[in-house]
């Protein structure tokens, strides 16, 4: 009980939170990079709700969604790395 209550009052204000200046950050970001990297933090903290509300309601099914979603994040990521060599490549 006191897991559940630590997990409503602190950690999911602070992921909203958090989720809130990341989004800021990937308004204004200066340079592509900056947009990528917020993305992709912008889904890790969406990984932590979904693991925090499938610890809360004991439904371990949503485990399997935030383990694709963090497998879909790491390719993007390793996609947009590939790309920026390339394009450092040919100037």
């Amino acid at each position: 009980m006191i897991l559940n209550d630590f997990l409503y009052y602190i950690i999911l204000p602070l992921l909203s939170f958090s989720i809130v200046l990341v989004f800021i950050r990937f308004l204004k970001g200066p340079s592509i990079v900056d947009r990528i990297i917020a993305l992709d933090l912008i889904v890790t903290i969406g990984i932590g709700i979904i693991s925090i509300y499938s610890i809360i309601n004991n439904q371990p099914n949503f485990l399997d969604i935030a383990l694709i979603l963090a497998l879909i994040a790491f390719l993007g990521t390793v996609a947009f790395t590939y790309y920026l060599e390339k394009r450092d490549n040919n100037e």
